[in-house]
C-alpha cells in the first residue's frame, strides 16, 4: 500500500488515473422488493410508520437544503486497493448508478467520487482534510452535512467514512445557484452572488434543486471485521448514491448498512429496502421548497414499492 505521503497528493483533481469504469451493460428490470422483514410480513400502518422511520434515520441532506442525488454523470475512482478489487467496487458502484439512470464514466474519467483504503481512516481522513481543507470544506452552509458530520468523518471510529458535497443549482441553467467565498464579479472586482431568473413563483415548489458534486469514502481495511467484498462494494454504492446519515441507528431496518454490526449474519447485498429507497429518491420530486416535504414525498414511494411488491407476493 503506497505511504501517506503518496496518498496525500491524491486530490480528486489529481486522482484521474486511478478511476475507471466500465462499458454500460444490458439495463435490467429494478429487483422487486419483497414484503418480509425479518421472515415476518409488514402490513398497513406497521409498514408505513417503519418506511418513514427508516428514510427519516437514514436520510442526511446538506444542512438547511433537501435530499441531493446525483443528476449529473458519476465517475468513480479507487485507490490503495488491489487491482481487481478496485475494479470490482467501481464497476459495482456504477452498475447500481446505471440502475437508476445515472450516467456512469469511462475509463480514465476524472473521478467525483473516490474510494480510498487506509489502514487507520481516521488518520487519512485528518491528513487529507489538512492538506486540501478547500476539497472537504466549502464554508457555506447549504453544501456539506454540518460540522458534526464533519468531526465524525475525521475522527470517528467507522469502518467505512464518508464526506460528501452538494451544491444547490438552478434547474433552469444547470448553473450554482449559491455564492461561494472567491466569487467575484468580473466587471466591478467586487464580491458577488449568482443572478437567478425566476420562471414560476410558486410557495410550494421551486426551480433550485440539490445536486450531489463530490464524495470522499475512505474504507479502514482493519476494521472491516470479516465483511466480504460482495457486501462491502454494496454499502459503498448504497452511501455513494444517497446523503446517508454515518451515525443512523439501522439496526431495527433490513439494510446493507448493518454490515459491520455484525457481518456473519448482515444481508448478502444491497436489499430490497436499500433499492426502494435508491429508487424513490432517484424518482421524487426535486422541486419542493420543504425539506420535510421531500422526505415524505421519498417514504411515500418507499410504502408504495413495498405494497406493490407484496401484492405480486400474494400472488
Amino acid at each position: 500500500m503506497p505511504s501517506l505521503p503518496v496518498v496525500l497528493s491524491l486530490t480528486f483533481a489529481l486522482a484521474a488515473g486511478a478511476a475507471s469504469a466500465q462499458e454500460p451493460p444490458t439495463r435490467q428490470p429494478p429487483t422487486r422488493p419483497s414484503a418480509q422483514l425479518d421472515d415476518v410480513v409488514v402490513e398497513g400502518r406497521q409498514l408505513e410508520n417503519l418506511v418513514r422511520n427508516f428514510v427519516t434515520e437514514v436520510s442526511q441532506p446538506a444542512n438547511n437544503r433537501g435530499l441531493a442525488r446525483w443528476n449529473r454523470p458519476i465517475c468513480v475512482g479507487a485507490v490503495n486497493l488491489r487491482n481487481d478489487v478496485g475494479q470490482y467496487v467501481v464497476d459495482r458502484i456504477s452498475d447500481v448508478a446505471r440502475e437508476l439512470e445515472v450516467e456512469a464514466g469511462e475509463p480514465g474519467c476524472r473521478p467525483n467520487i473516490l474510494i480510498v483504503a487506509a489502514d487507520d481512516g481516521a488518520a487519512l481522513a485528518s491528513a487529507i482534510v489538512e492538506d486540501r481543507p478547500r476539497n472537504f470544506d466549502l464554508r457555506h452552509n447549504g453544501t456539506d452535512a454540518g460540522t458534526r458530520a464533519f468531526r465524525n468523518f475525521r475522527t470517528g471510529e467507522q469502518p467505512v467514512r464518508w464526506w460528501q458535497i452538494s451544491m444547490p443549482i438552478n434547474a433552469e441553467t444547470g448553473d450554482r445557484a449559491v455564492r461561494l467565498p472567491g466569487d467575484i464579479d468580473p466587471a466591478t472586482g467586487q464580491p458577488a452572488a449568482p443572478t437567478i431568473h425566476v420562471f414560476a413563483a410558486s410557495r410550494l415548489r421551486t426551480q433550485i434543486r440539490d445536486d450531489m458534486v463530490r464524495s470522499v469514502i475512505i474504507v479502514d481495511v482493519e476494521r472491516l471485521a470479516g465483511a466480504n467484498l460482495v457486501q462491502l462494494a454494496d454499502y459503498l454504492a448504497l452511501v455513494a448514491l444517497a446523503q446517508v446519515d454515518a451515525e443512523a441507528d439501522t439496526s431495527a431496518f433490513p439494510t446493507i448498512l448493518n454490515l459491520f454490526a455484525d457481518p456473519a449474519s448482515a444481508p448478502a447485498g444491497l436489499t430490497d429496502w436499500d433499492r426502494s429507497y435508491l429508487t424513490a429518491l432517484y424518482e421524487h420530486d426535486q422541486f419542493r421548497i420543504n425539506r420535510n416535504s421531500q422526505v415524505r414525498a421519498v417514504a411515500e414511494a418507499v410504502i408504495q414499492d413495498r405494497r406493490e411488491a407484496a401484492e405480486t407476493a400474494s400472488e
